[in-house]
């Protein structure tokens, strides 16, 4: 397939307005400058039109794949470095003057940036001077690329101003927000016309798709339907909300919320029917070790040496990360890096946004019951017998992995992931290489005991600390969500049994066991698959808060396990250790860890605040509830 490389730094496509005329010599003043090209020359060639859509694209950024990862802002991660300013956020102490870590891929003024560039593109396109299917192609992913960029703002913050021309050099920038109905609307005006002008067109790998323009769709009127929009239940729901004097900038007001209901099911229908999904027409469980490689095979979209590329079709639309994208790489923010990043301190990475016990523990057993510390044999042996995305998605005290650095290998020459505290034998104790009292590079080490290893390439042939090997897109939207959307629409809508059906396809792939449930077990287990499946993929943030459910799940702290292992009677302790229940009894304790942020829930967290620099900017916006 046809690649893109979406620049991060790219030469601007700006119109030459002026020459100075330095010299009389009218060949010079003919000259062109080697560094811009003219509007006239952009619009008339179609490589150079498709480069300043590309542009358009590359305000996308690396997707997921940035240090500190959104799932921090979650109960699905905690941050390990102290010093970056995740705790505003969730401790509520955030305000427009004391913003928490925004990532471009959303902040307010990179998104006006991206939606300017969309502007002019849809402003020239129509007219310039090349190929006509080129053309309406180029519109139809410009249309999709401005929607993106609008749901983005829309889900952070709520109404925007809606911005769908050029402004003039003398004309009043200010602009009031729009209501959040207007703001869905204009979406979904662009998703359908976007939709139109793809429709059996055949673009490329990362770029705009009929399908990605449906998918899209179905996200939004997803979110539009759910309680956190729906002014009456939101302002039933928060105090916050229900005192907010503009609630038509975050919610609707009036009209059916059964209504929205059933448009995102109408959508999500025909997102599904444009659309593949990776083995999901099964019709019982695979095998637990299937179950595994398939869910690692979808996180490596095609991206490993390792793992099923057939997973490649579950990608609707994907942010590209090879390593023919040395444009991008920026280090140490993009794709390229997920695993230096994230990966164990044991292995020379950065242990960055680690999971948290809350996460690990809804994880279901194998046999589809709820995990439960309460439950003696359970907790005696918590990392036996678990979904297999778990397993395909968490690092855990005892689990194999790939190879050591040298430099570590004498200490683990097992390649075990070691989290814990092990008995010596002698009445001491051996730090576990992947802790912070390691002696590598303990500054890394994880403070909740765990590590990503959703993400990362397992490939043991790749270089240990994956800093510039890695070539695992960024799925910004793939099938199962959209599934998934289909499946919570059924579900508001009464139709239980089609619910079920497509959970359980999910579930089949995953090798866990078909689901019977109805009414709200059916709410809630639905809630958890959704939460299971798609870990780490910047869904977390925005589901706990369009379902009202944050200050039970994103404001209930940060819980971490302690790992303890003591010889039984008689046993030799390894040396180096290793991990064998034969020789160690292992003990778990779960505890609370505020050392880099105490987390609470405030109701102004459901929105990111506009900052005060915007508002001085335009006298006409209008702040967020609770700021």
């Amino acid at each position: 397939m046809k690649k893109i490389k979406i620049l991060l730094l790219t030469v601007p496509m700006l119109v030459v307005m002026l020459l100075l005329p330095i010299s009389c010599n009218q060949d010079f003043l003919d000259t062109k400058p080697l560094d811009q090209i003219s509007s006239d020359a952009t619009w008339a060639d179609g490589a150079l039109s498709e480069a300043f859509v590309f542009n358009v694209y590359s305000f996308l950024g690396y997707g997921g794949f940035e240090e500190q990862a959104l799932a921090a802002y979650t109960d699905e991660a905690m941050f390990t470095h102290a010093g970056r300013p995740i705790p505003p956020l969730n401790e509520g102490t955030e305000s427009p003057t004391n913003l928490a870590f925004m990532s471009d891929t959303y902040e307010w003024g990179n998104m006006y940036l991206a939606i300017r560039q969309a502007n002019i593109a849809l402003a020239e396109l129509p007219g310039a001077t090349i190929d006509e299917g080129l053309k309406q192609q180029l519109i139809g992913e410009t249309h999709f690329l401005r929607a993106y960029y609008y749901q983005q703002l829309l889900r952070y913050f709520g109404g925007v101003p809606l911005v769908d021309r050029l402004y003039g050099l003398d004309e009043d920038y200010s602009i009031a927000r729009s209501s959040y109905a207007d703001c869905v609307n204009f979406i979904v005006a662009d998703l359908d016309k976007s939709a139109e002008l793809l429709n059996g067109v055949s673009t490329g790998e990362g770029r705009a798709t009929r399908a990605s323009a449906l998918a899209l769709k179905s996200r939004v009127l997803l979110y539009a339907a759910s309680d956190l929009h729906d002014g009456p239940t939101a302002s039933g729901n928060s105090s916050d909300l229900a005192s907010y004097s503009n609630l038509d900038l975050v919610a609707y007001t009036s009209g059916d919320q059964m209504s929205r209901w059933q448009a995102a099911h109408a959508a999500a229908q025909a997102a599904l029917d444009a659309s593949t999904g990776y083995k999901m027409d099964l019709t019982a469980p695979v095998s637990a070790a299937e179950g595994q490689a398939n869910y690692t095979a979808l996180a490596m979209g095609g991206g490993s040496a390792v793992a099923d590329p057939a997973a490649a079709v579950e990608l609707i639309f994907q942010r590209s990360a090879t390593s023919d994208y040395t444009e991008e790489s920026n280090w140490p923010l993009g794709g390229l890096h997920y695993g230096i990043n994230n990966g164990p301190n044991g292995y020379n990475n950065w242990g960055g946004n680690t999971p948290i016990q809350q996460l690990v523990d809804d994880y279901e057993m194998m046999d589809g019951s709820r995990f439960d510390w309460n439950d003696p044999a359970m907790a005696a042996d918590p990392y036996t017998d678990r979904d297999p995305r778990f397993y395909a998605s968490i690092l855990y005290d005892g689990a194999d992995w790939k190879p050591r650095p040298t430099s570590v290998s004498p200490i683990d020459p097992m390649n075990q992931i070691q989290t814990g505290y092990y008995d010596d034998g002698s009445g001491g104790v051996v730090n576990g290489v992947d802790t912070r009292e390691s002696t590598v590079e303990n500054w890394n080490g994880s403070r909740t005991h765990y590590y990503t290893r959703k993400f990362i390439d397992p490939n043991p042939a790749l270089p240990d600390n994956q800093s510039n090997t890695q070539e695992v897109p960024w799925p910004f939207i793939r099938y199962t969500e959209v599934a998934l959307n289909y499946a919570e629409a059924c579900i508001e809508l009464g139709m239980e049994a089609e619910a079920r059906d497509w959970i359980n396809k999910i579930r089949f792939r995953s090798g866990m066991p078909e689901i019977t449930d109805s009414g709200q077990d059916l709410v809630d287990r639905y809630r958890n698959e959704r939460r299971i499946e798609l870990a780490y993929e910047e869904h977390r943030y925005h589901d706990a808060r369009r379902w009202m459910i944050a200050p039970e799940t994103l404001g209930r702290g940060i819980k971490a396990i302690n790992v303890q292992a003591t010889l039984k009677a008689g046993a030799t302790p390894h040396v180096p250790y290793m991990h064998d229940k034969d020789v160690y009894d292992y003990t778990y304790t779960v505890f609370d860890n505020t050392e880099v942020e105490t987390r609470t829930w405030v109701d102004k967290m459901y929105y990111r605040p506009i900052t005060r620099d915007e508002i001085q900017r335009n006298a006409l916006l209008v702040q967020n509830p609770g700021y």
